[in-house]
Parts: structure tokens; C-alpha cells; sequence
């Protein structure tokens, strides 16, 4: 049992350390390309776009590969288009780089996520997720070691992002070949064109609970994805250096509060868990609003640190609902369309809104506080809806 708390942490350090050290400056890079001004919202949407391949490639682990066999497969795919990007200056050419890179990368966080619950009780998962925060955390490793070691100067800002990127994706890739086998729960079951497409989770929609969810989650997403997407050029404007290791350090609050998600889920529910993410979204958007218009400077580093709280609620805590309420058979799917509607769906609806709020002004400047006030009464609106609805919900839907 310790080899596979051991196996399994190292694999959430490892999965979540290999994004951020080159999607976290993604925009500022792009933009400073010849040619990247006009690339930038479309860099931005990768994750989006590559989330749509998640509930594909989790019906391949559900029926016909070991789960931790895919997920090596991604991570050499992604190693080797992250290794290409290094070489390329065209931002048109790395928008498809970066868009394929995603498509193999996003399917890994709901392939983690079953793979961890199938050999863990499900209340436990956070104790291993908080491994993946300590790895987006160190992630800001490779951009001090090189600007102080290598002499690789505004390191956020070079290819050597990719390079890093390539390199942590082939540890991944090697690692996950040791993980404990997680076989196909429905390996040899008759299939149909739905089945084929990965979209039989569908059914769960089906359930009304299930549809107040996702609606609910759909947009907590609108703001909650925009951070992820805008913090980095917000802060860059604001006059911050170092925009990964100051952004990390949300992931070094959301340490303590990821231990948390499991005690407020058993306490209090999935519904009070959801509520709760959706209040604490709100303050961080209120925070920032405060810090842009006002001149509240401590607002930036309280937005940034209740991140570990509203990342643990809203999106752990649904990966553990969806293990909790999907039938076994379709649980790789079913966490791939939950990584669907928060990391896609979500993030082309927030970048639809957002995009426009923030087109630069003549002076170049960009409307920062309207737009965090515009994401805070998102927020502050799902969780009035959430609490109404589930004020509403009979009592035996929990």
C-alpha cells in the first residue's frame, strides 16, 4: 500500500508540474512573436479546444488499454510536440503545436483522476492530488534555475519553456509505465458509434442532479477559467517579474485546503462543497477588483492565494462526485467529460466574454477592474442559483 501512495503521488507531481511551466506564460510569449498580438486568443484557447478529446481518449481506457498505459502514450505525444515548439517562431505554427500538445495533455488530468480513485477510496484522493499542487508549485524551479543557473534571462518569456515542458512530459511518460495497472472496466463489451465517440457519459444527464451540476459548474467556469487564462498577462501589466512563481503561490495555499475538500464533502455534502467554492470564487474577484480600480495592492495576493480552495472545491470535489455517481464502467468517460465542461466548454465561454471586456484601448491599457466586477457577479450569481436550487432538491437527491 505505501509502493502505491508512493507511485501515485509521484504521478500527480509529475502530471501537474509539466503544464504550467510553459501554459502559465503562454500569452505574454506569444505576444512578444512577430505577429503573436493576433495569435494570442487563439493560444489561449488551447486547453479548451484540447479538452474535447478527454471523453474520447477515456473510452479507450475504459475499454480497450490499462488507464496508465494511455496516459504514457499521451505523455510521450505530448513530450515530442512540446520539443518541436522549442524550434518554432510562427505563432501560427505554434498555435497548432500548442493545440495538439493539448489534446494529448487535458485528457491526463481526468486519466490521473480515475486511475487514483480506482486504487484509493475516493475520500482519500486529495491526499494524493495535493502531490499534483506541490507539482505545479516547483514548476517555478525551471524559471529560476534559468535565470540564476543558466543565465537564460526572462526565462517566462523564451522557448525554453517547451524545452522544460518536453522534458518533465518524458519523465511523466516514464513513470506512468510503473503505476499500478488500472485495467478497462468494459474491455469486450458490444460497442455503438456512441461508445466509439466516448460520449456514452452522456447518460448521465438523465439524472436532474446531474444537469444542476453541470449547469452550475458550466458557470462557475466563467470565471473561474479566465484567471487561469488572463492572471499572467493582469499581473505582467500590474508591474510583477516572475509571473509563474508569484501565480504558484495560490497552488502553495490550495496545499493546506486541498486536505480540506474531503472533511467539508463528508461533513456538509457535494451541494454545500459546490456553494462554498462558488462564495470563495467571488471573494477572489472581488479582491482583484479592489486591487485594479482601487490601488488595494494586498487584493492581488488575496486573490491569489484562496485559489487552493475554490480549485479544491469546485474541481476535485467534482471529480470525486462524478466517481461517486457514474456507473464504474463509464468512469474514465465520465471524468473526461467533467474535465470537458470545466477546462473546455468553460474556457471558451469565459474567453468569449472576457476577450471582448479586455480588447486593448487606444492607449493600450485594458478595462481589468470592469472585468473582475463582471466575474464576480458571475460568481455571485451561481451561488445564489446553487443555494436556491439545492434549497429545492428533494431530500433523498443528498
Amino acid at each position: 500500500m505505501i509502493r502505491k501512495y508512493v507511485l501515485l503521488s509521484a504521478m500527480m507531481f509529475v502530471q501537474f508540474l509539466m503544464l504550467p511551466v510553459w501554459f502559465v506564460p503562454i500569452l505574454p510569449y506569444v505576444q512578444s512573436l512577430e505577429g503573436g498580438s493576433s495569435w494570442v486568443l487563439w493560444c489561449g484557447l488551447v486547453m479548451g479546444f484540447g479538452t474535447f478529446a478527454s471523453p474520447l481518449v477515456g473510452m479507450f481506457a475504459d475499454r480497450f488499454l490499462n488507464a496508465e498505459r494511455v496516459l504514457a502514450l499521451c505523455n510521450f505525444a505530448g513530450a515530442a510536440i512540446l520539443a518541436v515548439a522549442f524550434f518554432v517562431r510562427s505563432p501560427a505554427v505554434l498555435f497548432v503545436l500548442l493545440l495538439l500538445a493539448m489534446c494529448f495533455y487535458m485528457p491526463t488530468w481526468s486519466l490521473t483522476a480515475a486511475v487514483g480513485m480506482a486504487h484509493l477510496p475516493r475520500e482519500k484522493f486529495p491526499r494524493i492530488r495535493v502531490f499534483g499542487t506541490l507539482g505545479w508549485v516547483a514548476s517555478g524551479v525551471f524559471s529560476y534555475a534559468g535565470a540564476k543557473w543558466f543565465g537564460v534571462q526572462d526565462f517566462d518569456s523564451t522557448p525554453w519553456i517547451f524545452a522544460a515542458g518536453s522534458f518533465a512530459s518524458v519523465v511523466g511518460a516514464l513513470l506512468a509505465l510503473v503505476l499500478p495497472p488500472t485495467p478497462p472496466s468494459a474491455k469486450g463489451e458490444p460497442m455503438s458509434v456512441v461508445d466509439a465517440l466516448g460520449l456514452r457519459a452522456l447518460v448521465l444527464f438523465r439524472r436532474r442532479e446531474f444537469c444542476v451540476f453541470a449547469v452550475l459548474l458550466l458557470l462557475a467556469m466563467v470565471p473561474f477559467q479566465w484567471y487561469n487564462v488572463y492572471c499572467a498577462a493582469y499581473l505582467k501589466e500590474s508591474g510583477f517579474k516572475f509571473l509563474t512563481i508569484t501565480l504558484n503561490l495560490g497552488q502553495v495555499g490550495e496545499i493546506g485546503f486541498m486536505l480540506l475538500v474531503p472533511r467539508i464533502v463528508s461533513k456538509w455534502g457535494y451541494k454545500a462543497a459546490l456553494t462554498i467554492g462558488l462564495c470563495a470564487l467571488a471573494f477572489r474577484n472581488a479582491a482583484f477588483a479592489a486591487s485594479s480600480g482601487l490601488g488595494f495592492a494586498a487584493g492581488d495576493f488575496c486573490g491569489i492565494l484562496i485559489h487552493g480552495l475554490i480549485f479544491g472545491l469546485l474541481i476535485v470535489g467534482s471529480q470525486m462526485y462524478i466517481d461517486d455517481n457514474a456507473p464504474k464502467e463509464l468512469r474514465n468517460q465520465a471524468q473526461g467529460l467533467v474535465n470537458l465542461l470545466t477546462a473546455g466548454l468553460g474556457v471558451f465561454v469565459s474567453n468569449g466574454i472576457f476577450d471582448a471586456i479586455l480588447a486593448p484601448r487606444a492607449d493600450g491599457s485594458r478595462a481589468w477592474t470592469f472585468a473582475y466586477l463582471v466575474a464576480f457577479s458571475v460568481a455571485v450569481l451561481a451561488a445564489v442559483l446553487s443555494t436556491a436550487l439545492h434549497a429545492k432538491a428533494r431530500p433523498e437527491e443528498g
